[in-house]
C-alpha cells in the first residue's frame, strides 16, 4: 500500500576527484597501478583522523576511475552526507590536505548543488564568474584554492581558453601557471573559515550519552561504533512497515538491557532525541516515568533498539556466507596494516591488548569500506553486518554488566537548548562574521532613533528586479530622497493635466461632483478643466483633513501617539483649514510618525519572546541590534521626552 512505502528523498551527495599532474601519456595499466598506490598511501596516511570518525551515511572513500572522453583516469570518491553538513566540510578539509601532502595531485570537489565552494564565497567572487562558466575552473592544488580565470578578450592571454576548459587543459594550466590562478585572498579566507578547526573539530562534533540497550547492541557497537549512525537513521526514517517488525522483538530482547555509553555525532543525537515515540505494548519495552533520573537513557536506548531491530528485519535469513567473511584476504591488507604501524596508528599499544584489538577492528572496518570497497552488489548492508557480528563475536552479558558499574560520565546536552544569544552567535559565525566582543553597560545605551532612520532608509531605497536592498551597514552614506520629484509624481496620480490623461483616467463627471462650481462655461472649457483639477486637489485635502479629525476621536485615532503642541494652531495652520476641520477651535496635533514606528517595532520585538521574528530579522539585516527585553511587565509605548 502507498501509505506503507517509504518516501523517496534526494540524498545530499558530495563528489571528489583527484588527478595526477603532469598528465603525460602513460600506459593505461601502468597508470592504474600508480593511482592505486596513491589510494593506498592516501588512505593510510589519513587513517588516524578518518578511522574514528562517525559518518552520517557513507565514509570518505577513494577508488580508481578509468578515463572517459576528455576526463583522464583518476581517483574518485562519493559520499552521501545526508543531514550532517559537517561531513561534507570535513571531506573538503581532507581533500585540501591531500593536495598539500601530495603536491603532484590536483583535486576538484562538488555536490548536488554544484560548485558549493563558490557558493560559500559568493560575496567575494569576481563579476565574470557565474554558474554558466565555472565548469572545470575550481580546483585545490598545493593545499590552496585555485580558480582558472577567463581572459578579458579572446586570445588576450595565450594560455587561457575563452571557453570553459576541459580537464586536460585545466591540469596543464595548473601545472604551468600555479601562481596566476590562485584564488583571491578573500575567497580562500571564506572557504578556510568554513573548515577552520579540523581535524580537532571532529571530536567537538561528538556527543557521548548513556543508553539502556540490549546486550547484543552493546557488543556490536564495541566492535563497530559507526553502526550507531545506521541504527539512528533506521529509526529516524521508519515507516509503518518497519514498525511491524518491532511489535515483537526477535533479535534484541528487552530483558537483556544494560546501561552503556554510546558515542553519537551531535546530528545523530539530536535526531534521536527530538523524535517523539511510544513503543508498542507488545514489544516489551516499558518506559519509566519522565521524572525517573534515568528516563533519558531508557528513552534513547529504546529508540536505538528499534532502529537496530528494523535493520536486522530487512535482512534475508539466508544471506550468503561468502558475504559474511571479512575482506582481509585481499592482498592489499598486509601492506595497509604495515603502513598503519609505520604511521603510528596504534600509538604504541601492546599488540594483543584490548585497546590494540579495538583499533585493529576499526582499521579492518575502515579498510573494507574505504580502501578495498567491494562492489555494491556484494557489499553487506548494515543489518547483515550486525547479524554477522552477533554470530561471530562472542560476548558475555555478565562482563558487560560489570562495565556498567564503571561508566564514565556522559556529555552535557545543553547545546540542544540554545539561547537566542548563542543562536545569533552561531549564525554570525556561519555567515563568516567575527565574534563580537562583550558589550559593556555604557555601550548598551541604544539610540532608538537609529531604528526609525534605518526604516526610512529602507523605505526610500529604490528596489530593482532582484528585490529590495537593505542598508546592511550602519556606516552607509545617507540615502538621498528627492521630495520635489515625489510630490510631482503624487500630483500626477491625484490629478493629471488634461493633455496627459487618457480615456481610462477619472471621468469628467467625477471632477464635477467634487467641484463646487457647477456652472462651467463651455467656451472656456480648457481653463475650467485646469481649475477643476486644482479644486479637486483642494477639496481632497479638505476631505482628508475632515477624515483625520473624525478618526482622531475614535479608538484607532487614540491609539497613535501625537506630537506635543508647541505652537498655537493659528501659527501652523491657515484659517480655511480651521474652518474645514469643524472641530470648534479644538487643536488636532499631528501624529508622531517616528515615535509610533519605534513603538510598534518594539512591541513586535517584545512579542517574539526572544525567538526569531519579523522585527528582529528586519532590524538585524539593517545592522540594528536591539538588547534583550529584561522588563517582563506588559509592553507599553515608550514615553515621550
Amino acid at each position: 500500500m502507498e501509505e506503507n512505502m517509504k518516501l523517496a528523498t534526494v540524498e545530499d551527495t558530495v563528489e571528489y576527484h583527484l588527478f595526477l599532474i603532469p598528465d603525460e601519456p602513460r600506459d593505461p595499466e601502468k597508470h592504474k597501478e600508480i593511482l592505486q598506490k596513491y589510494i593506498e598511501r592516501i588512505m593510510t596516511q589519513f587513517a588516524p583522523m578518518l578511522v574514528p570518525y562517525i559518518w552520517q551515511n557513507q565514509p570518505f572513500n577513494l577508488k580508481y576511475k578509468p578515463g572517459k572522453g576528455d576526463v583522464p583516469a583518476h581517483m574518485f570518491g562519493m559520499t552521501k552526507f545526508g543531514d550532517n553538513i559537517e561531513d561534507e566540510w570535513f571531506i573538503v578539509y581532507v581533500v585540501k590536505q591531500i593536495t598539500k601532502e601530495f603536491p603532484e595531485l590536483v583535486a576538484r570537489i562538488e555536490d548536488n548543488d554544484g560548485e558549493f565552494l563558490l557558493i560559500e564565497a559568493a560575496d567575494f567572487l569576481p563579476k565574470w564568474l557565474d554558474p554558466d562558466n565555472s565548469a572545470n575552473r575550481v580546483f585545490f592544488h598545493h593545499g590552496e584554492l585555485c580558480i582558472i580565470p577567463v581572459p578579458r578578450k579572446p586570445g588576450a592571454v595565450s594560455w587561457l581558453p575563452s571557453t570553459p576548459p576541459t580537464i586536460p587543459q585545466a591540469l596543464n594550466i595548473i601545472s604551468t601557471h600555479p601562481e596566476e590562478i590562485l584564488a583571491s585572498e578573500s575567497i580562500r579566507a571564506a572557504v578556510n573559515r568554513r573548515i577552520r578547526g579540523y581535524p580537532e573539530k571532529t571530536q567537538a562534533s561528538l556527543h557521548r550519552a548513556r543508553c539502556f540497550l540490549p546486550a547484543g547492541i552493546v557488543a556490536v557497537l564495541k566492535q563497530r561504533p559507526r553502526l550507531v549512525a545506521a541504527g539512528v537513521q533506521a529509526f529516524y526514517l521508519r515507516d509503518p512497515t518497519d514498525l511491524q517488525a518491532c511489535r515483537v522483538f526477535k533479535t534484541f530482547l528487552p530483558e537483556t538491557r544494560i546501561m552503556t555509553l554510546v558515542t553519537f555525532t551531535k546530528c545523530l543525537y539530536a535526531q534521536l532525541v527530538q523524535q517523539r515515540f511510544v513503543p508498542d505494548r507488545r514489544s516489551g519495552y516499558k518506559m519509566p516515568p519522565p521524572s525517573h533520573p534515568q528516563y533519558r537513557a531508557h528513552e534513547l536506548g529504546m529508540k536505538l533498539a528499534h532502529g537496530f531491530e528494523i535493520l536486522c528485519s530487512e535482512c534475508s535469513p539466508h544471506f550468503s556466507d561468502s558475504r559474511k567473511s571479512f575482506m582481509t584476504t585481499s592482498p592489499l591488507w598486509a601492506g595497509f596494516l604495515e603502513s598503519l604501524k609505520k604511521n603510528d596508528y596504534f600509538e604504541g599499544l601492546i599488540e594483543g591488548s584490548a585497546q590494540y584489538q579495538a583499533r585493529l577492528e576499526m582499521a579492518k572496518n575502515y579498510f573494507q569500506l574505504s580502501v578495498n570497497r567491494p562492489e555494491s552488489s556484494l557489499a553487506m548492508s548494515p543489518g547483515e553486518e550486525i547479524l554477522t557480528l552477533l554470530q561471530t563475536v562472542p560476548f558475555d552479558i555478565e562482563e558487560l554488566k560489570k562495565e556498567e558499574a564503571n561508566l564514565p560520565p556522559e556529555d552535557d546536552d545543553q547545546w540542544l537548548d540554545l539561547s537566542p544569544d548563542q543562536l545569533d552567535q552561531l549564525l554570525q559565525e556561519a555567515a563568516g562574521k567575527t565574534e563580537a566582543e562583550p558589550i559593556s553597560k555604557e555601550e548598551q545605551n541604544y539610540d532608538l532613533s537609529q531604528v526609525s532612520e534605518s526604516m526610512k532608509a529602507f523605505i526610500s531605497k529604490v528596489s530593482t528586479h532582484k528585490g529590495a536592498e537593505l542598508p546592511r551597514e550602519t556606516s552607509e552614506a545617507p540615502i538621498t530622497f528627492d521630495a520635489e520629484s515625489f510630490l510631482n509624481y503624487f500630483d500626477k496620480i491625484l490629478g493629471p493635466s488634461p493633455h496627459e490623461s487618457d480615456s481610462d483616467d477619472l471621468a469628467e463627471e467625477d471632477f464635477e461632483c467634487l467641484d463646487s462650481d457647477d456652472d462651467l462655461d463651455l467656451k472656456t472649457q480648457e481653463t475650467g478643466e485646469e481649475a477643476s483639477v486644482k479644486g479637486t486637489l483642494n477639496n481632497l485635502k479638505s476631505y482628508m483633513a475632515q477624515m483625520d479629525q473624525e478618526l482622531a476621536h475614535t479608538s484607532i485615532g487614540k491609539s497613535f501617539t501625537t506630537q506635543k503642541q508647541m505652537e498655537p494652531l493659528s501659527q501652523t495652520t491657515n484659517n480655511s483649514d480651521e474652518e474645514d476641520s469643524g472641530a470648534g477651535g479644538s487643536v488636532m496635533t499631528p501624529v508622531d510618525i517616528d515615535l509610533n514606528l519605534v513603538s510598534n517595532i518594539l512591541e513586535s520585538y517584545s512579542s517574539q519572546a526572544g525567538l526569531a521574528g519579523p522585527a528582529s530579522n528586519l532590524l538585524q539585516s539593517m545592522g540594528v541590534q536591539l538588547p534583550d527585553n529584561t522588563d517582563h511587565r506588559p509592553t507599553s509605548k515608550p514615553t515621550q521626552d
